[in-house]
């Protein structure tokens, strides 16, 4: 594990200046290597995070290999660093956790998980089902879990229809208002409001702000995020970490996903 000393969970509820960046790598996606390759690029572009994960029907085995690469990979980066008068190993020190499509998709390589339940689903399955079925899992792996509160958000996409979640519309503040209040009293420590993965528009940004308005949560949204002006809004909303994960799938080379990366992270603080 690549983690320095507390929490992951106390790390990603730190409070900070604006947002900050999380890309999402689904090991569906790309091989192994190539999975760690795009997570160097997006440390390199100053994202603070990897959420490995995504596709629901992705077996342990490859999640697990995913992570690996990701750890040896960030692990390579912070000898390299460590061996520099002038390197910065804490650049490199970087939480690799999972977004997992179920219990099936877990790993002992892991530094954490997010650990949700999909609020607005209709399924006992994925308000406790599959949690029950992955908690002794990760209890074995030693795995950290970070109680989330998962909402989805119209359009919805894949998630929105695997999960039958009832989705909240833009007009809906009042009852995100109330599922972030519910969260907290549940005691989880995140919220993440969802879009769906390549949604056509992101959440909403009245949606966000209504339930930025709960204090004692720490507010993650994600899908739909193409742009940095989409960035910008989400945050301005009150939106703490920023997650992004099609525009790395989608990009053609390296080059282009550090350039995409660059200008999306940026504009979590900007």
């Amino acid at each position: 594990m690549n983690v320095g000393e507390g929490s992951v969970l106390s790390k990603v509820c730190r409070p900070t200046e604006g947002a900050r960046h999380i890309t999402l790598i689904d090991p569906a996606k790309q091989s192994p290597e190539v999975a760690a390759k795009r997570a160097m690029v997006a440390v390199e572009c100053g994202t603070a995070m990897i959420f490995v994960g995504g596709s629901t029907d992705t077996p342990d085995t490859v999640v697990h290999a995913t992570c690996v690469a990701i750890q040896e990979a960030l692990e390579l980066r912070i000898f390299a660093a460590s061996q520099d008068p002038e390197g910065d190993e804490g650049r490199w020190d970087i939480p690799v956790v999972l977004f997992p499509g179920g219990a099936h998709a877990l790993s002992p390589a892991a530094d954490a998980i997010t650990f949700m339940m999909l609020m607005n689903s209709t399924k006992r399955e994925f308000l406790v089902g599959e949690q029950v079925r992955g908690a002794p899992h990760l209890e074995r792996f030693g795995v950290e879990a970070l109680p989330t509160g998962y909402v989805v958000c119209a359009p919805g996409g894949r998630v929105g229809e695997v999960g039958a979640a009832e989705l909240l519309e833009a007009g809906d503040t009042e009852l995100v208002h109330a599922y972030a209040l519910c969260a907290r009293m549940f005691g989880f420590s995140l919220l993440y409001l969802e879009a769906g993965s390549g949604a056509s528009q992101p959440v909403h940004p009245n949606l966000i702000r209504a339930a930025a308005e709960v204090e004692g949560l720490t507010l993650l949204v994600g899908g739909g995020l193409r742009t940095p002006e989409a960035v910008r809004a989400a945050v301005d909303a009150g939106a703490k970490w920023i997650v992004t994960g099609t525009v790395t799938e989608d990009a053609g080379s390296m080059d282009e996903l550090s350039e995409r990366l660059t200008s999306l992270v940026g504009a979590c603080t900007n």
